[in-house]
C-alpha cells in the first residue's frame, strides 16, 4: 500500500523552528521528485519546496527562501523540511507530495499526497 505520512508539526512561538518528515512506504523514494505544499485556513494551497530526483536540486518559495531547508534520506525513506525562523504568516497544514516528474511536484499534481500536518506559529 502506497503511503506518504507527514509528522512533526505542532505549535511553536514565532522565532521557533520545527522540523516536518514525509515517510513513504509501499514504494521508494529514490526516484521520485519531493514537494511540500500548505494550506492555510481560507486560503489557496501554496508550494513551499520542491527537491529533484536527479540531483538534489532544491526549490524554494520566496516566502520561505532562507528559513527552510527541504532534504531527502532515501536510506530512511523520509523526506525533511526544517523550518527556521518561523512567522504566524507560515500556520498551515502542510502536505507532501511525490511524483516521477519535478515539474507535476511543482505544479501541485503529485501522484501522492500524504494527510498532512498542522503548524501553528503563535505566542
Amino acid at each position: 500500500q502506497v503511503q506518504l505520512v507527514e509528522s512533526g508539526g505542532g505549535l511553536v512561538q514565532p522565532g521557533g523552528s520545527l522540523r516536518l518528515s514525509c515517510a513513504a512506504s509501499g514504494f521508494t523514494l529514490d526516484y521520485y521528485a519531493i514537494g511540500w505544499f500548505r494550506q492555510a485556513p481560507g486560503k489557496e494551497r501554496e508550494g513551499v519546496s520542491c527537491i529533484s530526483s536527479s540531483d538534489g536540486s532544491t526549490y524554494y518559495a520566496d516566502s520561505v527562501k532562507g528559513r527552510f531547508t527541504i532534504s531527502r534520506d532515501n536510506a530512511k525513506n523520509t523526506v525533511y523540511l526544517q523550518m527556521n525562523s518561523l512567522k504566524p504568516e507560515d500556520t498551515a497544514v502542510y502536505y507532501c507530495t511525490v511524483d516521477l516528474d519535478l515539474s507535476t511536484v511543482v505544479a501541485g499534481w503529485g501522484r501522492y499526497w500524504g494527510q498532512g500536518t498542522q503548524v501553528t506559529v503563535s505566542s
